[in-house]
């Protein structure tokens, strides 16, 4: 019989949708501005898809909020190795950190956690004070997701714990997210980490190479003026909006029509009250990953993609050269859904090339 340790940071990706670019140290503030958590729902989505591939196996978890409910949402009664506190607010990384001590204590096969880059630390960290060999998988929930252990979905996340047969080292990045929410990207590497390995798992997000300047030139002349555009975060769409002459947030998302920002480094509420018809959403890949939707970009939400009536995904030649498909995640399986497929993809001036979203 296997053994499942699991642990949910219960405040994990909250800041990500109200334009904060993460939660650390910033919950009160997130929930000012009307976050609601997001964690609970994407760690019941990894555990059901877990017992329904292997519904014999036990799971030692924390108490509520870290994990205990949403292995009882899926059918199962774990095993409770630590309590936390019972308020969301209460709960910490050293939390985390007691969780995955007693997991190991009780010989896990495998230790699943659902946040992200920082929890993913972590986890990491327990797992080096120990000298342990068990190997992590994380369930995507947080704004960062810069590190290779985790699962494409939480869904898949939930089936590869329970389906794989080999691990790999994968690295464990994180960033200051100060200097994030300042528009710098700076990554450390915080460890090598056994990871379960199969096609569900993503790569590493790897930086891109190659000039954007004739994309931007290519995409700033046909810019219509009567038409309201939601630009994301990122270098590309970064170039475009410096083409146009716009004051752009480096890693926030802006909104602009004819030659004026109308929101900067806007949440979603600020998106959709400055949207008007027609509305186009531009947005870039992450390179070596291909998230379009749903990482480092929360704010772009469901129902400001269901507002908008067009979508643009833009990306250099030398980009999506490392990228087999395109991916969304945006916490709306009908949604996510509709936007499979096909997808057209501005690559130069007037270059394009299709792009399977999946």
């Amino acid at each position: 019989m296997t053994t499942l340790g699991f642990v949910a940071n219960p405040i994990a990706g909250m800041g990500g949708r109200v334009g904060l670019k993460g939660t650390d140290g910033m919950l009160a503030e997130a929930r000012d501005r009307g976050a609601e958590p997001r964690a609970p729902e994407r760690a019941r989505e990894a555990i059901e898809a877990y017992v329904q591939r292997d519904p014999d196996a036990a799971i030692f978890t924390a108490g509520s909020p870290m994990g205990a409910d949403a292995v009882r949402d899926a059918g199962v009664e774990p095993t409770v190795v630590y309590e936390p506190p019972e308020t969301l607010s209460e709960t910490s990384a050293s939390d985390t950190r007691e969780t995955v001590s007693a997991l190991l204590d009780h010989d896990v096969d495998l230790v699943l956690f659902v946040g992200g880059d920082g929890t993913a630390v972590d986890v990491a960290s327990v797992l080096e004070e120990r000298d342990a060999e068990t190997p992590m998988l994380g369930v995507p929930a947080g704004v960062k997701i810069y590190s290779a252990v985790f699962g494409v979905t939480p869904a898949d996340a939930g089936r590869v714990a329970a389906t794989y047969d080999d691990v790999a080292a994968r690295e464990v990045n994180d960033i200051d997210e100060a200097a994030y929410r300042e528009g710098t990207v700076q990554t450390e590497l915080k460890a090598v980490v056994p990871v379960p390995v199969t096609r569900g798992v993503q790569s590493g997000k790897q930086l891109a190479s190659g000039s954007t300047e004739t994309l931007a030139a290519g995409f700033a002349r046909e810019i219509d003026p009567e038409r309201t555009y939601v630009f994301g975060p990122g270098g590309t769409v970064g170039a475009i909006q410096e083409e146009l002459g716009a004051d752009a947030s480096p890693l926030g998302v802006d909104v602009w029509r004819d030659g004026e920002i109308l929101a900067r480094d806007a949440a979603e509420a600020d998106i959709l009250e400055t949207m008007t018809d027609p509305t186009t959403v531009v947005v870039s890949p992450i390179g070596g990953q291909g998230f379009v939707f749903g990482r480092g970009n929360h704010q772009l939400s469901p129902a400001v993609l269901r507002r908008a009536d067009d979508i643009e995904v833009v990306a250099s030649g030398a980009k999506l050269d490392g990228i087999d498909v395109l991916r969304v995640d945006t916490d709306d399986a009908t949604l996510d859904e509709s936007l499979r497929g096909w997808m057209d993809v501005r690559t130069g001036r007037f270059t394009t090339r299709m792009v399977k979203v999946v």
